[in-house]
């Protein structure tokens, strides 16, 4: 490749993540004249034409960015932020230029998500169901916490009054069943509560795999945005200072201390490091709770190196998701 395609190669990549990152964070922030001006108007509309015919929206891509175009998708998907991060943007679009497409596309959403929770409190990664992994009660990265989380947020923040009490009352209710199905979810080790699987069976509720290379097991990263996430409530309930405290004594029995992970000739890999902090792996096995690595070929391994560089450079396996829960924990109130 010839420097001046190399540079431009760099420059877009550049763009791609500039805007990949602005949304939905960076034009939240944006002031109410952007919202009213030609640009802010043209990034609202060309949200709403990415909008699935059930309420959703696709993930990994700015839908502000561009103005959809071929056939209407029929359904999007609540992984990666999608549809909750939409739904933001549209509500405070709304709220300062009182566009009545705002409002119609975000009830349309907000309504597809209330519909979505399946009656035990979980909500799958798609709605309509797929016959896949999909359809479990979905923590991975995080997509049933961001729902709650928005949840709260139409239930009591003024911005969603525009949604009208009778939503807001089923908003809270919601987010009421699905803490209680986060609780349910917890798993029993020898009759003792600990963690949480990145995906639970829809109607079992037993940790459930998703792709080939994430097993039945449980998981560092998921669990610890479940616990912060238990933590924010207030005035919580017994049953949520149990979990909680069951879950915090799990990230503290499973810290992972004097290894730490580093690139090496471009391919991640764990170093021996008595100084280095306390890290947690991604899964945990159910039986003996020892941390284990898979290949895409679903075979489980206990030793990292053990697995193809194309895993360990492509998958979060380690990370510091317990330092967080230990702090938040060391501030709350109910411990």
């Amino acid at each position: 490749m010839s420097p001046n395609r190399s540079g431009l190669a760099l420059l877009l990549a550049l763009m791609f993540v500039h805007q990949a990152s602005a949304f939905p964070d960076g034009l939240l922030k944006r002031p109410d004249d952007w919202f009213r001006s030609a640009e802010g108007k043209a990034a609202v509309s060309n949200v709403i034409s990415w909008q699935a015919e059930s309420g959703s929206w696709p993930k990994n891509h700015d839908h502000s960015h561009e103005r959809f175009s071929g056939k209407k998708p029929t359904t999007g998907t609540f992984d990666n932020g999608s549809t909750t991060d939409e739904l933001r943007f549209l509500a405070r679009a709304f709220e300062v230029t009182g566009n009545i497409a705002c409002r119609d596309s975000f009830l349309l959403g907000f309504d597809h998500i209330l519909k979505a929770q399946f009656p035990n409190g979980g909500w799958p990664q798609y709605f309509p169901l797929s016959k896949q992994y999909h359809r479990h009660i979905t923590f991975n990265d995080h997509s049933m916490v961001r729902i709650l989380e928005f949840l709260r947020e139409v239930a009591h923040q003024k911005r969603y009054d525009f949604v009208g009490k009778e939503r807001r009352a089923a908003a809270s209710k919601s987010f009421s069943l699905g803490i209680d199905c986060i609780l349910k979810c917890q798993y029993l080790k020898d009759g003792k509560p600990s963690a949480w699987c990145a995906q639970h069976h829809e109607i079992t509720l037993r940790p459930a795999a998703a792709r080939s290379y994430e097993l039945e097991s449980l998981s560092g990263s998921e669990s610890s945005a479940i616990l912060k996430l238990l933590m924010s409530i207030e005035n919580p309930s017994p049953e949520v200072v149990r979990a909680v405290k069951a879950g915090v004594e799990w990230f503290d029995d499973t810290k992972i201390t004097g290894l730490r992970i580093e690139k090496i000739d471009g391919v991640r890999t764990a170093v021996t490091d008595s100084s280095a902090p306390a890290i947690w792996a991604r899964f945990y096995d159910l039986e003996t709770g020892k941390p284990f690595f898979c290949d895409r070929d679903g075979i489980k391994k206990w030793n990292y190196h053990e697995i193809s560089k194309e895993r360990r450079n492509g998958y979060a396996w380690y990370g510091n998701w317990g330092e967080s829960v230990l702090k938040n924990y060391a501030k709350w109130s109910y411990r």
